[in-house]
């Protein structure tokens, strides 16, 4: 695989993999310690926003600084690796976020974490594909990683809920 399609490559998976686990979090936390609809909307939209333009800039910033190091002259490839990873961030933040929007906040939440799995598990599977390994070994290797993380942010929400 060629060095900038790798980095692409890297760039939408951080982006999906973060937004889909992240923004779940966030939401699910949010939502089971406080059953406030708009607070719960308020706090994706932050979350999904600041950090699809944090990712963005910080992939930039980071894939520039490499290329700087090794001496090359494509600035290019940073810049389209930027805007990925903020597209791949905010596409795949909307997921939960959608779910709370379209349902009351106790189904909602349930929705986002299935919707959010079923990404992960999709993006895993895609992954594998891409990359010629196992897809469904991809596929069960990320919808681990990611669903411990959201249970992650379920218990903070049980725990600090007000």
């Amino acid at each position: 695989m060629k060095a900038k399609q790798k980095e692409y490559l890297q760039s939408a998976m951080f982006g999906f993999n973060d937004a889909l686990v992240s923004t779940t979090g966030v939401i699910v936390g949010i939502s089971t310690g406080t059953g406030d609809k708009q607070v719960v909307i308020l706090a994706g939209v932050v979350t999904i926003l600041v950090e699809a333009l944090s990712m963005g800039s910080g992939q930039y910033l980071s894939s520039k600084s490499a290329h700087q190091l090794d001496k090359t002259d494509s600035f290019k490839v940073p810049i389209i690796g930027g805007i990925i990873m903020f597209c791949a961030y905010f596409l795949a933040g909307l997921v939960p976020l959608l779910a709370i929007i379209l349902f009351p906040v106790e189904v909602g939440r349930n929705v986002a974490i299935v919707a959010a799995l079923t990404c992960l598990l999709i993006l895993g599977y895609a992954k594998g594909r891409i990359v010629k390994v196992s897809p469904l070994r991809s596929a069960l290797e990320v919808f681990v990683i990611g669903g411990v993380t959201t249970i992650i942010g379920i218990v903070a929400g049980n725990i600090f809920a007000v």
